[in-house]
This record gives C-alpha cells, sequence and structure tokens, in this order.
C-alpha cells in the first residue's frame, strides 16, 4: 500500500444480542461490517477504517478521515428526521447507528471532505443534504419492480439508467448498468441542487449526486460487489478524490 493511501471511514453495522440466538457473535452488543466493503476500498487504493458508533468522537473522525463511506444495513431512517409525522410499519430503527451516522455525515459535508453512500447510506446522506424518502416502495411506488430481489446479492436484480452528464455517468462511462438491489425504502425528493444520476426503470431513484462537490454521491445499489465494471470505477473516483482533498497527489 502506498504512502500516500488516503484513509477511508466505514460506518459499521451494530447489533443487540438475540436470546437463544446461537449464531450471534456476543452474548453483549457488537459492530458487525460485510469485508467487500473494506476490500474494495483496499483494491481501488484507500486504507479501510472501520468506525464505531462514538457520537463523542464525530469531530475527531471528521478531521482524521480523508473519506467517509456509509455502509447500508437491515434498517431504516426516522421519518422524523425528513419531516414526517408517521412511521410505516415496516420501519425498522436503529436510532443510535442513524444518529452517529447522520452527524459524521454532516461534520465531513462541513469539511468538504469525499463522501459516499451505499444502499441506505445513499438514503441518509440524502436526508443530510435536505431530502426525503419512501418509507415503503410497494406502497408508493406504481408497479415496483422487486427491489429486495429473491437471487443473490452478488447478482443483478434490474437494470439503472444513468443520467447523461452526470458525475455517475463522467466516472462509470455507462448510460445503463445492471445492479443488485436489497431495500424497501428509496429516496422520494432532493433540493434543487442536487442531481438524481440514476434511476429504475418503474422510476425509483438509484443515484444521487452533488455536483458542487469534488465528490458527493449516493448509489442505492451495493457496488462493493462488483456487479458491473461501473462499480469499480466508483471505488477508484472516490479514493481518487480522497486522496486529492488530503493532498496526497
Amino acid at each position: 500500500m502506498s504512502q500516500d493511501a488516503p484513509l477511508i471511514g466505514i460506518t459499521a453495522d451494530s447489533e443487540e444480542p438475540k436470546s437463544g440466538a446461537r449464531s450471534d457473535y456476543s452474548k453483549y452488543p457488537w459492530y458487525a461490517i460485510r469485508g467487500n466493503y473494506c476490500s474494495a476500498v483496499r483494491e481501488a487504493g484507500g486504507v479501510p477504517l472501520v468506525l464505531p458508533h462514538e457520537p463523542a468522537l464525530i469531530e475527531q473522525y471528521a478531521d482524521l478521515l480523508d473519506g467517509l463511506l456509509v455502509s447500508g444495513g437491515a434498517f431504516d431512517v426516522d421519518p422524523a428526521l425528513f419531516g414526517e409525522g408517521s412511521r410505516h410499519s415496516t420501519v425498522v430503527l436503529k436510532e443510535g447507528r442513524t444518529d452517529f451516522e447522520l452527524g459524521l455525515t454532516r461534520a465531513m459535508l462541513k469539511a468538504d471532505k469525499p463522501i459516499f453512500g451505499i444502499c441506505g447510506g445513499q438514503q441518509l446522506l440524502a436526508v443530510a443534504l435536505g431530502g426525503t424518502l419512501i418509507q415503503h416502495i410497494p406502497d408508493e411506488v406504481k408497479n415496483p419492480l422487486a427491489h429486495e430481489q429473491p437471487n443473490p446479492r452478488h447478482e443483478a436484480g434490474h437494470d439503472v439508467k444513468i443520467t447523461p452528464g452526470s458525475k455517475l455517468h463522467k466516472i462509470t462511462g455507462m448510460a445503463a448498468a445492471p445492479v443488485n438491489s436489497a431495500h424497501h425504502q428509496a429516496v422520494k425528493s432532493v433540493p434543487a441542487n442536487i442531481v438524481i444520476d440514476a434511476v429504475a426503470p418503474d422510476g425509483v431513484i438509484e443515484g444521487i449526486e452533488d455536483p458542487a462537490r469534488e465528490f458527493c454521491i449516493g448509489v442505492q445499489w451495493h457496488p462493493e460487489f462488483h456487479i458491473n465494471p461501473g462499480d469499480v470505477k466508483l471505488f477508484g473516483a472516490f479514493v481518487a478524490a480522497a486522496r486529492k482533498r488530503a493532498g496526497k497527489s
């Protein structure tokens, strides 16, 4: 690994032990992260650092890191955080994780450092940027695709159309791409300064970006699985932006 490799923070998932669950890692609260988040960052030339949820350390994390990857997980952003007074019955919260990720994302935005939101991380990024979410796709989208795909996550579930001229388009060089899909929520709206850069055939927003920043991109799929060539290029562009922001290139 090169000495100029940027330090990339990756938010971990958190779990509480389940009574009688033999598969639990511990009888006490624990963190978890899939290995391919880390290997994708490493293969792109970055140094992955998994982040415990320590709100008191947000400012230190923001100073230390050259870029932030907000990972996904089987939970949802509290609708109260984007102005909705009711919560769909399918919504599952991890309030401690969300509070930490939202605080750190806002700190990284303030520092103008690269941010990459993946799946639920895109949804959290959208909220941090002032957007709103669809709480449950089947209730709000007519004739939706199977966004919680039945086939394995390392396979494609559907295609997305990439917006011409967007940063995502310039990075991937693709007008459309096959992607995997594992979500029941999605971005509903974003402020006027935020670009919707990828859309599924049913109209569900699959990608967002802030064109005023070097790298501030969220995608609804999981590019760490490298389903298509553009996924590899996304990680490469993210790490390159972090290296540039750190003054290491």
